[in-house]
Order: structure tokens, then sequence, then C-alpha cells
């Protein structure tokens, strides 16, 4: 067999792939804004997944579909969504009690399992992550909002109770800071994008949300949860190129935090877009690639394994390397 057709063969044809694996063409129209899932007529995105499928004519990327490519009207309209949710702290999701927020939270947890199947194989062909990855990006996500809501009856259980600082008695109270912009990365964009997502939602602030560049059709099969588990305006997806959409919500001066996770670059040219970055609070992960510290006692076969995992996993852009 010449070498030509050995680098044929590792592509498959689409007959070849078995069945649960393969993917309709998804041609979204739909965007969560104000408590609707709104139909979108203007210009879209096409998505092309890395994978490339052998076919009469040679290779070929899997053509995926396409998302809405928003306007900046459609970026203020999120913007007053979700100010008028949160109603400068007097809105119903930001007045809500912590009880009924976190039956929110898990409602929409117990939602987005039935949609497993489809974000696993969206996951799979939008950004290549292999199955077992794709399965465990999910499984961890699921697992991660759950982990949040304990995290936060803690909190909650603390707070109720008297503590004594420096001979002064007081309780801690939290409360929501406002509208929350949640922007993920591409090679976690489920996962990492929650990390943003869930702790603002489940902490009383509304939200505008923007998928990564790539990655961005896994949260169609999502829209319907958050639109049935969350208040009106609460959560508002905004798809689109971020120069377009995010410079005027940034520029308007009412983001109260920003949550990013990507490069530095970027987190520092928006920051500077918002007419009071003092003000602004910001929640970044950026160029994340964490050290691994090796300690004397270490055990050296298990350290040589996680080090190899955390420098190659997913082509070595898995930012929490170890």
């Amino acid at each position: 067999m010449s070498f030509e057709e050995q680098m044929n063969n590792i592509y498959p044809t689409e007959n070849s792939i078995p069945a649960e694996f393969r993917i309709k063409e998804i041609f979204q129209k739909e965007y969560l804004m104000d408590g609707e899932i709104r139909i979108w007529n203007g210009p879209q995105q096409e998505v092309l997944s890395p994978i490339y499928l052998q076919g009469d004519k040679g290779l070929y990327p899997k053509k995926l579909g396409s998302y809405p490519l928003l306007s900046e009207k459609q970026a203020m309209e999120a913007l007053d969504s979700a100010q008028k949710a949160y109603n400068n702290g007097y809105g119903e999701w930001p007045t809500l009690t912590v009880e009924k927020r976190i039956k929110c939270i898990e409602s929409f947890a117990h939602k987005i399992k039935e949609k497993r199947n489809e974000v696993v194989n969206l996951l799979m062909w939008e950004i290549c992550k292999n199955y077992t990855d794709a399965c465990k990006e999910f499984d961890r996500t699921v697992e991660y909002i759950l982990d949040t809501v304990n995290a936060l009856k803690e909190l909650d259980r603390a707070s109720s109770s008297f503590i004594i600082e420096q001979g002064i008695i007081g309780q801690i109270r939290r409360a929501p800071l406002g509208v929350v912009l949640c922007m993920g990365p591409f090679n976690y964009p489920l996962n990492e994008t929650f990390t943003t997502l869930i702790p603002a939602l489940i902490m009383g602030n509304t939200t505008i949300f923007k998928p990564a560049k790539f990655g961005t059709l896994l949260f169609q099969p999502l829209l319907q949860a958050f639109q049935e588990s969350f208040p009106k305006g609460v959560v508002n997806t905004l798809y689109g190129e971020g120069k377009v959409v995010i410079p005027p919500i940034m520029s308007s001066g009412h983001i109260d935090v920003f949550a990013f996770i990507g490069s530095a670059s970027v987190a520092n040219t928006l920051e500077k877009q918002h007419p009071k970055p003092n003000r602004l609070r910001s929640v970044l992960g950026l160029g994340a690639k964490n050290p691994g510290i090796i300690l004397d006692d270490a055990d050296i076969d298990l350290t040589v394994k996680e080090c190899l995992l955390g420098t190659l996993s997913y082509n070595g852009q898995r930012c929490t390397a170890l």
C-alpha cells in the first residue's frame, strides 16, 4: 500500500461513521433574549468541522450548520433585558430566596442531562474532542453545577450565624452585583463557560452570555432549558462576532461584572472599553497553563503519567495542566 493510500485510509467516509456519532446539520436561527426564544433572519456564520471526511473528490471538512451573527442592535437589547431583570437589585431574580434560586439551578441541571448525547456529539464534531473527553466535559459540568449548589448552601448556613471579629459582633451577607457578561474559551466551551455563568446566576445576578467562536452550536440544544429554568431576562444569549457585539455593551458602562476566560490581550482590550474600569469587577482566567510542582517525595510513575496527560491532553490545549 502506497503512502498516499495509507493517508487516505486515515480519513473515514460519511457512511463508515457509526450511526450514533453521525450528526445532522443544525442551521440555528434561535437565540434567547428577554425570556423569549427569538428567530434571527439575518446573516449566519457557517460552521465547518475540523474533522475531514473522504469523499468522491477527495477530503472535505464536514459541514455542521450555522449560527446567528447578531448585530449591535441585538447586543443592546440583550443588555436592556438583563438590566430590566436586575432592576437595580429589586428584580424578581436578585430578590428571590436562596432556596428558590437553587431549585431553578437544579431544574436546569436536570433538563440539560436529557441533552447529553446531543451536546457530547457536538463537542466531538465542533472542536474535535474525542468521545471520552467530550463525555467527561459534559459530566464534569453537571457535577460542577451541583457542587456550586452545595457550596452556596454552606455559605447560606454560615451567613445565618454571628461572627465576632476584634470584639465586634456581626453577620456576613452576600448580595448580587448586577449584570454579568460571561465569555468562555473554545477548548472547554461548555465547562469553562459554565464556571463563570453558573456562579453568576446562583448568586442572583442577571447575565449576558456569549459562546466561544468555536464550540458554539453545542449550546443550541440547551436554549429551551435556559428559558424554562430562569425568569425572563435572567439569561440572554449573544451570538455573533465578538468585535461587533461586545464593544457596544462594554462601552455603555452598564456591565457590572466581566467574567472571561481567554487571552490577556483580549481581556485588556475589552476592559479598556468600559468607561469606568475601576468600577468594573473582573473575574478572569487568562492564558492559563498551570505548572506542575514535583516534590521530593513524589511518586515518580504517577508524576510522569500526570505530566504527560497535562501536557498532551486535547492536543496540549488543556489549560489546567495537572
